[in-house]
């Protein structure tokens, strides 16, 4: 599989809908579906399936569909996930000790191998399989176990330095849930997921459904 152009962010957003959805598909005993149907499922266009998957190389077969198996194995190799990716999550609060029990990061492709906080109520605990460990040997553990993905649930304002020990310690990816933006090296990538922007966005949108639904005149 080739990339033959420069792959937009869109696409390999849209990536792993097709993909949690094709485990779906397995897990129902479905061997084959068409872009129709995976279209359907997703509220995407099978004209937009199509292209996606054409950025990577030849799949399907016209008249059938895709084998929902095999390409399931090639979205994995696009995206990486045969690496199996290890995560280190800083904050153990609610927010880190449900990403800490998320059951689906193993089926993905990711393994969570360390989880780090500052709360001696927490440290010391077991939460998923991994024990809680003081976020001050954070950069020997991220080491020692070879880390490549921090996940930062951490308060704002020590946000930013837990980040900088992190990137110290050899991490490559950083998702972060504080609402600021991070400074790292450019050769770090960070997500930033803001939850309040994501509901101030659809607070916007249920405003003005509103003020569209009042008759003209009130």
């Amino acid at each position: 599989m080739r990339q033959k152009k420069a792959i937009s962010d869109a696409v390999i957003e849209r990536l792993p809908l097709y993909y949690r959805d094709l485990l779906l598909l397995q897990d129902a005993g479905i061997d084959i579906i068409s872009s129709e149907k995976l279209g359907e499922r997703l509220g995407i266009t099978p004209e937009q399936i199509r292209k996606d998957l054409t950025c990577f190389g030849a799949f399907g077969k016209k008249g059938v569909g895709y084998y929902v198996s095999e390409l399931c194995q090639q979205i994995v190799e696009i995206i990486g996930l045969q690496q199996h990716w290890k995560i280190g999550i800083a904050g153990i609060g609610h927010l880190g000790w449900a990403l800490a029990n998320y059951k689906t990061f193993g089926r993905l492709g990711f393994r969570t191998a360390g989880l780090f906080d500052v709360d001696h109520r927490i440290i010391g605990q077991n939460v998923g399989g991994v024990v809680v460990t003081p976020i001050a040997d954070m950069k020997d553990v991220i080491r020692k176990e070879g880390i490549q993905i921090g996940i930062i649930t951490t308060p704002a304002a020590v946000a930013q330095q837990v980040a900088d020990q992190m990137v110290e310690a050899g991490i490559q990816g950083i998702f972060s849930f504080a609402p600021l933006r991070l400074t790292v090296p450019d050769n770090i990538f960070v997500f930033r997921e803001d939850l309040s922007i994501g509901l101030s966005r659809i607070s916007y949108y249920l405003t003005n459904k509103k003020k569209t639904d009042r008759p003209a005149g009130t």
